[in-house]
């Protein structure tokens, strides 16, 4: 992942872990406080809330644990890797299309950016200028000529 997602999840688990667990926390006890706990909907949401709440505490330490942060820019871009902005000349239409091949976390397919685990990521992983790849896109399979590979930097947006 990128290191600037990285930071950003960093950022989330601790705002989770030291806001937002003693904001349920006091809503829980204050709902608590009302009374019968059987019929309570703000307990039982606020109790909701936090299970929820917990398990993207969970999920944010695994993923950060099990992190690997890479800057793009200082790998080699001659083959397609994680990074790398690849250019496409489709065979049929002639039309280009561009994809970055980032991870898990940053994969936007709208703006272009598709996750290293993704079946076109892993199709294109390795090739360089002038090879041919075959892709199955959701329109089919397509046929397309690998016109360049690059590095170009991703332009952070709020995922």
């Amino acid at each position: 992942m990128l290191e600037s997602t990285y930071r950003k999840l960093s950022e989330e688990l601790e705002h989770l872990k030291n806001v937002e667990r003693a904001a349920i926390a006091k809503v829980i006890d204050e709902a608590r406080a009302l009374g019968d706990l059987k019929e309570n909907a703000e307990y039982h949401a606020a109790k909701d809330k936090q299970g929820l709440m917990e398990a993207r505490i969970v999920e944010l330490q695994d993923l950060l644990a099990r992190a690997k942060v890479i800057d793009p820019s200082t790998l080699a871009h001659e083959r397609v890797s994680f990074g790398s902005t690849v250019v496409l000349i489709d065979h049929d239409s002639d039309e280009e299309v561009q994809y970055t091949i980032v991870g898990s976390q940053e994969s936007d397919p709208s703006r272009g950016l598709i996750s290293i685990q993704s079946p076109m990521a892993k199709a294109l992983l390795g090739k360089e200028e002038g090879d041919e790849v075959e892709l199955q896109l959701p329109s089919g399979r397509k046929r397309f000529d690998v016109e360049e590979v690059k590095y170009v930097a991703i332009e952070s947006e709020g995922k």
